[in-house]
């Protein structure tokens, strides 16, 4: 097997996040930043490809699942369901307690299998409309949406944690419940910074940001919830009675149910080609991410961090949120960054002792610090959603880190408790 040197992986990284910030398409940028790593690294040709081609190899089984997700997240858009969700509960919750409703909505329709930027898009509608309403501004309710969003993607069945399970081959289920006290954590800061974020002076939602609420007939919350419950059960199988229901299976199964129930059973393949279309990008940034992962993984960049932590007197279990900070932040990706994390640090962690499901949910937590910067899509996916300019949507990164954190600081207080 190759081996290559440290400093080459680091330049083939910092190749890759160069280009990424110059807007050339991630996944050619991350398999460009391989090539690179490893000739740099001093593999020769052939062994940086073999190891190139062996990374992304890996993530095939991550992919598939990703892929058959596609159903699920294509479902619940498409019918409407999302949006039945996020407004039921935004009106149990009433106007007072504004920012605590849009902020739980986002957590569970991000929980219950849709992408995090797509659930601050289905959420935004509704979100500005309340907003305008309780007299809010575009910064607090963008927060209260984007932190919510955070606290359910550490807990949901989406490419992140598909990609980080398969990493320490955990099961899915047991790797989202193992961040479910974080989250809340997350959740209940999301609230507090929004709230006081809310008394600033700041762009008020106005009626002219209300344009493009969505107003087609949703199903009921009963129909509409009843997807996801069905691929929570069947998740839920494995740990409860030992019943190995594959999320390759439960996901799209998930979004089959979802489409019948509402009534929509007419218009199912072309709510899955949605679906699809929604998660080829992200599969496909998989695949570039396995390329640099596999040279990462292959170079000499673990022996020496773990020296390096060694040397500093810190824990070795430091080394997984500290990988998922900066490779997200690297990446400006959950997904990517708890990736190539996950792929590359996994052996270390686990020869020094530290649980597999314990690390992947550090990892996992630690992804969603700096996973918002603005060389990656999120931000100006989550920018526009609210029609926010990038000078102020800049101004919310601190925050956002606040909430990415808090799970992060949870969970390793966890491990360490239940250590």
């Amino acid at each position: 097997m190759a081996t290559f040197s440290t400093l080459g992986a680091l330049i083939g990284l910092a190749v890759a996040i160069v280009l990424i910030i110059r807007k050339v398409a991630p996944a050619y940028c991350l398999i460009l930043g391989a090539l690179i790593g490893g000739l740099v690294g001093g593999g020769g040709l052939a062994a940086t490809v073999s190891t190139m081609i062996s990374g992304a190899s890996s993530m095939m089984t991550s992919v598939l699942r990703i892929l058959t997700s596609g159903i699920l997240a294509g479902a619940l858009i498409k019918t409407g369901s999302a949006q039945k969700i996020a407004e039921t509960i935004v009106e149990k919750l009433g106007e007072k307690r504004a920012l605590i409703a849009i902020a739980i909505a986002t957590m569970i329709i991000c929980a219950v299998g849709v992408f995090i930027d797509i659930s601050v898009i289905t959420v935004a509608p509704i979100a500005l409309a309340i907003g305008e309403k309780a007299g809010l501004n575009k910064s607090s309710v963008l927060l209260a949406m984007i932190g919510g969003g955070k606290a359910g993607n550490i807990i949901s069945p989406n490419p992140n944690t598909i990609a980080v399970s398969e990493a320490f081959e955990q099961p899915l289920t047991s790797v989202m419940m193992k961040n479910a006290i974080p989250a809340l954590f997350a959740l209940v800061v999301t609230i507090v910074l929004a709230s006081l974020l809310s008394r600033k002076e700041d762009e008020r939602i106005t009626a002219a940001d209300l344009e493009n609420t969505d107003s087609r007939k949703l199903p009921g919350f009963g129909p509409a919830i009843l997807g996801p419950v069905v691929v929570i059960i069947l998740l839920a199988l494995r740990p409860i009675c030992g019943v190995n229901v594959d999320p390759l299976i439960a996901l799209p199964l998930g979004g089959i149910v979802c489409v019948l129930v509402t009534g929509h059973a007419k218009s199912l393949v072309p709510f899955t080609e949605f679906g699809l279309s929604k998660v080829v990008g992200v599969s496909i940034l998989l695949i570039g991410t396995g390329t640099i992962a596999g040279i990462i993984k292959a170079s000499a960049l673990q022996t020496d961090v773990t020296n390096l932590l060694e040397a500093m007197h810190m824990p070795a279990f430091i080394l997984a949120p500290l990988s998922g900070v900066l490779m997200a932040a690297a990446t400006a990706s959950t997904t990517a960054g708890s990736t190539v994390a996950a792929q590359t640090f996994s052996p270390a962690l686990l020869s020094a002792g530290v649980p597999g499901l314990a690390a992947a949910a550090m990892i996992h937590a630690g992804a969603t610090v700096l996973d918002s910067l603005p060389h990656g899509s999120f931000f100006h996916a989550t920018g526009g959603a609210v029609g926010m300019g990038i000078s102020r949507r800049m101004k919310l990164i601190p925050y956002e880190a606040v909430v990415g954190l808090t799970s992060t600081v949870v969970a390793v207080v966890i491990y360490l408790i239940a250590g």
